[in-house]
């Protein structure tokens, strides 16, 4: 059963969709490509207290740190977890091995009636490197490759480190398909 969250015990606020969905367009009107750079530091500096709140979270359920969870029950806490914080849905998998994969069909930062050209959960590419990075306990690198806000029917986010994601990143720059990209990965 889920357990709500108690936002101002857990250095949380709530925001609603719009308004993060305006917070984004608004930079974008006026900052450009920075805006990216922007939000996705924001994102990164909340992952600390985002990471505390998860472990606030599973202790008062019971589970203990989220380091001692194996690997699927890790999984599922975190999936209900950013469910029940309001952030949506998650379902975390792997691609060839190479990279994790966060997929969402519901994802708060994605706005459907925004017509990007490009991915733009800015937000949460930062706040997941900082809170999956602290689980893996070293520096991780996220890349959204499909998004809502773009037309696609999931948000897709790609996990790896530095080198991986930064190959993957040249060669959708070079107009390979992301899935091509990581089995180029050894």
């Amino acid at each position: 059963m889920p357990q709500s969250i108690d936002l101002a015990r857990h250095q949380m606020v709530a925001l609603t969709r719009g308004s993060l969905a305006a917070l984004r367009a608004a930079l974008v009107r006026d900052a450009g490509l920075a805006a990216a750079s922007y939000l996705q530091e924001a994102g990164y500096a909340g992952g600390e207290q985002l990471f505390a709140s998860f472990t606030a979270w599973l202790e008062a359920q019971g589970f203990g740190a989220p380091e001692d969870l194996d690997v699927p029950t890790f999984e599922q806490r975190a999936t209900e977890y950013f469910r029940d914080a309001g952030w949506g849905s998650l379902t975390i998998g792997t691609l060839r091995d190479a990279v994790a994969t966060l997929d969402t069909a519901d994802w708060a930062e994605a706005d459907p009636g925004a017509n990007l050209d490009h991915p733009g959960c800015y937000l949460t590419t930062g706040m997941f490197a900082d809170f999956f990075g602290r689980i893996a306990d070293h520096p991780l690198a996220v890349l959204e490759v499909e998004c809502r806000s773009a037309g696609a029917a999931r948000c897709r986010f790609l996990i790896g480190n530095a080198e991986v994601m930064g190959h993957v990143y040249d060669e959708m720059g070079a107009g390979t398909s992301y899935e091509t990209a990581v089995e180029a990965v050894e």
